[in-house]
């Protein structure tokens, strides 16, 4: 192949390396140049172009691309028609994308001309997804290059493995302490992990965390036609001789593998009973965050053997992310210690749907809205209490005279609720482990609403976050551990941190509360007039 600067007479036949602008004439990266290219190029006073040219023996890009995806397309892979040196490949159904690592190094060690890329070994892919691209990165290579990635396919590194499996069985543990709402969920989520393969939850069975009880359970599940039966353990898995496997063992069953390198997922289990996969989940399956559950689970639902030497295998790249509720370092600590929180009052806003007056310094009983906020934070077991002021700050500090608090002014008020959060979770204690965010405007949250959050906080059970709730609706004010401080820095305009709560749902530790003290929050003279007469 041939490749420099060329007179325009010259380059018939090559293509056009750069794009070329010269007055009214442009001659796109690509173009093939002809008859009609040259005279414009004459006439454009262009002496000179660099272009590539094809010599005897050489394939164009599309061609040399073309070549080599068909070769590497597997059973459920279809080709995409090559463009400028690229062919793509696609999932012709559903399933998990099984990758022969060792051709795709192959092809890419044949010459740096030619490069094939995929998605991740074992991914799980829906019909129409791209899962691969073959790219040649000159305008064309030699013949011989490509029939050495050609014949380094050896017949297919890509195929589609379809889902097979779609009966599904659930079993889920009892000890006290476990509340039916957890596992409730935890079917939800697993019905979802499930919908994407076409699989579905035949039957689900609560019995107690004891061997015998799991093992019959198990048991009549798989006559119930299981393909698969997933085990949600009320404690997680410590040994092969756990109540999970042994009773899995109790049935007549093995263990394949106990244990995974993959962050969250390690407490995985897999065995197998009557020639069926039985899985032990580990705690995050619980969660609908991707974990290392999902990476066993679906190739079981297509049907893939996953070996030992698979999980051990998944050690690189098995660190996924944080996990929020992870358990705080186990240390000694003081009962009274461990739950330091400081309370956040927020008290910058405008009152714009008051129609004028600062509805803080309203009276409620003869006291101005947020002193009655702020003397229940006092009264509660905060062990800090910061006021975010804004609108008319002198005149909030001044309804506030004589009370121990720590006052913070928040400049930038005008720009919404997000930047008074902001402002108090950076005036939070270095020693607080969490800071309970109230509003100004809330004079109906008494200190023991307060008090009952700050007991449900729990870092070394993984309750980070504590919300009130009554018939499902959640309220304020809401407890942050400082694990998520930084998250609630990044909060803008006038939207609270609901999303936030939404992201981290398997941290939020919900307080059933009575009454409407969690949900009244003063924003209308209507509102004012109604919580006077109540």
């Amino acid at each position: 192949m041939k490749f420099g600067p060329v007179a325009p007479a010259d380059a018939i036949g090559g293509v056009t390396v750069h794009t070329l602008r010269r007055g009214a004439l442009l001659l796109k990266k690509g173009t093939l140049i002809g008859d009609a290219e040259v005279a414009a190029l004459t006439a454009a006073g262009v002496n000179e172009i660099v272009v590539v040219q094809l010599e005897q023996g050489d394939v164009s890009e599309d061609v040399a691309a073309a070549s080599v995806a068909e070769a590497v397309a597997g059973e459920g892979v279809t080709v995409e028609r090559a463009f400028t040196g690229r062919a793509n490949l696609f999932a012709a159904q559903a399933g998990v994308l099984v990758v022969d690592r060792e051709v795709v190094d192959r092809i890419n060690r044949v010459d740096e001309a030619i490069t094939f890329a995929t998605l991740a070994a074992f991914k799980p892919v829906v019909e129409g997804e791209m899962i691969a691209t073959v790219k040649i990165i000159p305008f064309g290579v030699a013949g011989s290059l490509r029939d050495a990635a050609v014949a380094a396919a050896h017949g297919g590194a890509l195929t589609i493995a379809p889902y097979r499996i779609k009966r599904v069985g659930v079993v889920s543990t009892l000890l006290p302490g476990l509340a039916p709402k957890v596992i409730d969920k935890t079917l939800r989520v697993t019905a979802e992990r499930l919908a994407p393969a076409g699989a579905s939850i035949i039957a689900e069975r609560r019995v107690a965390h004891d061997e015998i009880a799991l093992a019959a359970a198990i048991e009549e599940l798989l006559k119930l036609g299981a393909e698969l039966v997933i085990v949600f353990g009320a404690s997680a898995i410590a040994d092969r001789r756990d109540v999970i496997p042994a009773a899995i063992d109790r049935i007549g069953g093995s263990i394949a593998h106990f244990g995974m390198p993959v962050d969250p997922g390690n407490l995985l289990l897999i065995g197998q009973a009557q020639d069926v996969p039985v899985l032990g989940a580990p705690g995050c399956a619980r969660s609908p965050v991707e974990n290392g559950f999902d990476w066993v689970l679906m190739r079981l639902l297509a049907g893939l053997a996953v070996s030992r030497e698979d999980i051990t295998g998944l050690g690189v790249g098995g660190l996924l992310m944080e996990i929020v509720t992870r358990p705080q370092p186990r240390v000694p600590v003081d009962a009274e210690t461990s739950r330091r929180v400081a309370a956040i009052i927020l008290a910058a806003g405008r009152s714009t749907r008051m129609g004028g007056p600062n509805k803080l310094l309203a009276e409620l009983n003869g006291t101005p809205l947020v002193r009655i906020v702020v003397e229940q934070a006092l009264a509660s077991k905060a062990t800090d209490v910061i006021v975010v002021t804004g609108h008319q700050a002198d005149k909030v500090e001044a309804a506030l005279g004589g009370l121990k608090i720590r006052v913070v002014h928040n400049p930038d008020f005008a720009q919404g609720l997000a930047s008074s959060v902001k402002t108090g979770i950076a005036a939070v204690p270095a020693a607080s482990d969490g800071a309970v965010v109230c509003l100004g405007d809330m004079p109906l949250v008494d200190a023991r609403l307060l008090d009952r959050l700050i007991e449900a906080f729990a870092p070394d059970r993984g309750a980070l976050i504590a919300v009130p709730v009554s018939d499902g609706r959640r309220g304020n004010p809401v407890l942050w551990s400082r694990r998520f401080f930084a998250e609630l820095m990044t909060l803008d305009g006038d939207i609270g941190a609901r999303h936030l709560i939404a992201k981290h749902s398997e941290a939020v530790a919900e307080v059933t509360v009575d009454g409407a003290g969690a949900f009244l929050d003063i924003d209308t003279p209507q509102a004012l007039e109604d919580a006077r007469r109540g």
